[in-house]
Order: C-alpha cells, then sequence, then structure tokens
C-alpha cells in the first residue's frame, strides 16, 4: 500500500532519484538554519545601528551595511530554503 503521506509524484521514485530529493531537502534544511543566524546576528546588529545611524559622519554607516547586508541574506536564504524544503513531511534534526 502507497504511503499517503507523500505526494502523488514522489510515490514511485527510484532509489536515486529518493537521494536526490533527500540531499535537496537537507540542502534546505541548511538554508533555513543559516536563515535564522542572519536573523540572530541582524538582531544583535540593530542594538548598534542606530548609533552608528546618528554619530557616524557622510556615508560611513559600516554597523548599518552590515545590518542591511544580514537581512538581506536572512531573506535570500530563507526564501531559498522554503523552495528547496518543499513537501518534506518530516523534522529533519542533526
Amino acid at each position: 500500500m502507497a504511503n499517503t503521506l507523500l505526494p502523488i509524484e514522489e510515490r514511485n521514485l527510484t532509489p536515486d532519484e529518493v537521494e536526490a530529493l533527500d540531499k535537496r531537502r537537507r540542502r534546505g534544511q541548511l538554508f533555513l538554519v543559516i536563515c535564522f543566524q542572519c536573523i540572530i546576528i541582524s538582531a544583535l546588529l540593530s542594538l548598534w545601528s542606530g548609533q552608528d545611524l546618528t554619530y557616524s559622519p557622510g556615508w560611513a554607516h559600516p554597523v548599518a551595511y552590515w545590518n542591511a547586508t544580514t537581512l538581506l541574506g536572512a531573506l535570500v536564504f530563507g526564501i531559498a530554503g522554503l523552495r528547496l524544503r518543499s513537501g518534506s513531511t518530516e523534522f529533519i534534526s542533526y
């Protein structure tokens, strides 16, 4: 009997296709972990971004730029992680 928790297109995969699917989902989980790490770092950097924007002269705002970079990284890795991990019905823990 087929496993009804699996999507229809994944029920008749060859072992090589299952391995490629698992590899894709593990990479998606890795990207989600990187996303959450970027969110944590960005939250910490936001503590200093206001001071950097207030007191740094001209366009020299390195902490604000790092904060924007980590937010952008979180967004990119989050979208990529969700896309790669789509269809997974289990929680992957390493």
